[in-house]
């Protein structure tokens, strides 16, 4: 997208978000929804404006078409395992599941497991994943395909997210919503789904956030029983910085009304949905942009994250937002330093870009620095085999598994291998 064309497109989200925050009458919201509610897709996609040309170009009906074919064919996101219920300190229900080990020891070992670890048996540790922003657990598909019955696994949904309960403190209690928070909701899934036993923590984006938050408040769990951890795609604060590739004039737009804008939204969720799925086409062309950078990503797997993004309640997007401005969790990365640590993003990630990776890596020195070229945000949908591989690397040196060969074969989200290198 060209500067001048993004600058048009930010330039019609302010002003469309501007009308939205100032008016009063129910028709002034009719009116503006429909852009407000692409400005929110945005948002959802973890980011600002921008929107793939290729889709203006193609006709809404076989677009149409094409969406329901992917939905009801695509197999992602189709994973279940043992679900569980955790509880927030504050009473938000959490949903989990659960993936156990297959029982095939010693020389009856799976030719999976024998892929991806040798022939030896791993430890009992278990692999806690952390998806991110408007996603849920189905985000790990492809890691959680090559990981089943392999180690035990846990994927949970967020507060609010996916399967969970709406958060109780916010909805009830008027309780700002906080990266804080969401540690501590860790806690209460790691309590109910991993009482005992070593665990390797994996998070994405905010799942990375919250995988820090949990290091601040509870350093001795960290200390006692986290074995290594994968940082993907994430952050430790300065968020605000961010300019999602966006010229200079268009970033200050977003950044000076925002705040009031999403708190606007927040209270006309039905109308700002009716938006949405009237700018159906925009939107999908928004989270392309912002989740991956290949351009032979499988389409289904788009439709896949389209369908993730889509299905997080607009007043959701809205009540997480400002947490990001305020996450600050750099002191609680020292909590990592004398473990086995994988930083992994893509070069092109325009959401948390691969420069607040390094950031992390240079204050965990002994951690593997992983950055994929030709990949965005969702890094571990659009280059599956590279993060798969890499966190079979992690357990590896973490101890949890033998030495054994590397993933090769499971989750291909596109017609060409990427490349990625350690630093």
């Amino acid at each position: 997208m060209s500067e001048s064309s993004a600058e048009a497109v930010v330039d019609a989200v302010a002003s469309a978000a501007v009308a939205a925050s100032a008016a009063g009458a129910v028709g002034n919201w009719r009116r503006t929804t429909g852009i407000a509610g692409a400005a929110i897709g945005v948002l959802a996609a973890g980011a600002a404006a921008g929107v793939a040309v290729e889709r203006m170009t193609v006709g809404r009906g076989m677009r149409r078409r094409a969406r329901l074919v992917l939905d009801s064919a695509g197999p992602y996101g189709t994973l279940r395992g043992t679900p569980g219920k955790a509880y927030a300190d504050d009473g938000t229900e959490l949903y989990y599941e659960v993936d156990d080990v297959e029982p095939d020891f010693g020389p009856n070992v799976s030719p999976r497991r024998r892929r991806l670890f040798g022939r030896k048996a791993p430890a009992p540790v278990t692999v806690v994943f952390c998806h991110g922003y408007c996603l849920n657990q189905d985000s790990w598909h492809f890691q959680r395909a090559a990981l089943r019955g392999v180690v035990r696994t846990v994927h949970w949904d967020q507060r609010s997210h996916g399967r969970s309960g709406r958060g109780v403190g916010q909805t009830q209690d008027g309780v700002p919503l906080t990266i804080d928070q969401l540690g501590r909701d860790l806690k209460a899934v790691l309590d109910a789904a991993v009482p005992d036993g070593p665990i390797v923590l994996v998070g994405h984006s905010m799942g990375g956030m919250t995988v820090m938050a949990l290091a601040a408040h509870f350093p001795e769990l960290i200390r006692d029983r986290v074995v290594a951890t994968a940082l993907i795609g994430t952050s430790s604060g300065r968020l605000g910085e961010v300019n999602f590739g966006l010229p200079v004039a268009g970033v200050n737009a977003v950044r000076r009304i925002l705040p009031g804008v999403l708190r606007a939204l927040g209270q006309q969720a039905e109308l700002v949905e009716k938006g949405r799925r009237a700018t159906a086409d925009l939107f999908a062309g928004v989270i392309k942009r912002y989740s991956f950078a290949s351009r032979d990503v499988d389409p289904a797997v788009e439709r896949f994250a389209e369908r993730m993004i889509e299905s997080t309640p607009i007043d959701v997007v809205a009540e997480f937002y400002p947490a990001f401005t305020e996450h600050d969790k750099t002191e609680a990365l020292l909590c990592f330093r004398d473990l086995p640590v994988l930083v992994l993003a893509g070069v092109q990630d325009l959401v948390t870009p691969s420069e607040h990776s390094e950031a992390i890596a240079d204050l965990l020195p002994d951690a593997e620095l992983v950055l994929v070229p030709d990949a965005g945000h969702l890094v571990m949908l659009e280059h599956p085999e590279v993060v798969t591989d890499r966190l079979a690397d992690l357990l590896t040196r973490a101890g949890a598994v033998p030495a054994g060969a590397t993933v090769s074969g499971y989750g291909t989200a596109s017609s060409t291998s990427s490349t990625a290198g350690p630093r």
